[in-house]
């Protein structure tokens, strides 16, 4: 009769600690997160020596284990030490580019998270930026509509803290477009976004096209002031 191989038993994979707010985190949850992603590290390499088929349930478990040991400590590193680690988790690839070689328009589109860190800060900075500001009846939400109302959006990226705002992840992706497509959407730019959330819209809109809307509004009073003219 064969003998039954002995069972590998996988040790506990090690959890990353909690997170500390913000602005609290201390050297010493950098060195605990560190010895919790070096224990990952070993817990994957044993689950992947002793991997039975290519989706085995163990590899995959030490895998989210890993990645997410990895982030909490990149993301301690940073806080505490101002350091980032050289590690990059692989996410889903992105497909295949299936456009066009030859460009004939683009679109490109900005996304920058913040925190609202110092809403103190945020409502001075308001005061600052506007006239009329109440810091007594000043919400988080009227001082960001004074403050986007006063700088662009580039200005704040650069002086976020200045204004009581923590940066977080930001992406652009530039996106091969249809010449038609590049004109007209001003109703509608972004279909995805629950507009009952929008605090605040800034259009920059093509100036030939601003001139045109201000003709044919100059028309339409003008043909008014005639019309007022006739009737009286």
């Amino acid at each position: 009769m064969p003998e039954t191989p002995p069972s590998v038993t996988q040790p506990p994979i090690a959890t990353p600690p909690p997170a500390s707010p913000a602005g609290t985190a201390t050297a010493a949850e950098v060195r605990q997160a560190a010895e919790t992603l070096k224990a990952a590290i070993d817990a994957h390499l044993r689950a992947v020596e002793a991997r039975v088929d290519e989706l085995d349930p163990a590899v995959l478990e030490a895998f989210d284990a890993l990645a997410a040991a990895a982030e909490a400590y990149d993301e301690l590193l940073y806080a505490v030490h101002d350091e980032v680690t050289p590690f990059e988790v692989m996410g889903e690839a992105a497909p295949d580019y299936a456009g066009p070689d030859e460009i004939e328009a683009l679109s490109v589109f900005i996304r920058r998270d913040y925190l609202v860190a110092d809403p103190d800060a945020l409502t001075a900075a308001a005061r600052t930026a506007a006239e009329g500001v109440d810091p007594e009846t000043t919400t988080t939400r009227s001082a960001l509509l004074d403050i986007f109302d006063a700088y662009d959006a580039d200005e704040i990226a650069y002086r976020a803290e200045e204004l009581g705002l923590q940066p977080g992840d930001s992406t652009m992706w530039v996106v091969a477009a249809d010449p038609e497509g590049v004109v007209g959407w001003h109703d509608d730019p972004f279909s995805e976004v629950d507009e009952e959330l929008l605090l605040y819209r800034d259009d920059v809109l093509d100036e030939d096209e601003d001139d045109d809307e201000v003709d044919e509004d100059e028309d339409e009073d003008d043909e008014l002031e005639a019309e007022d003219t006739l009737l009286s």
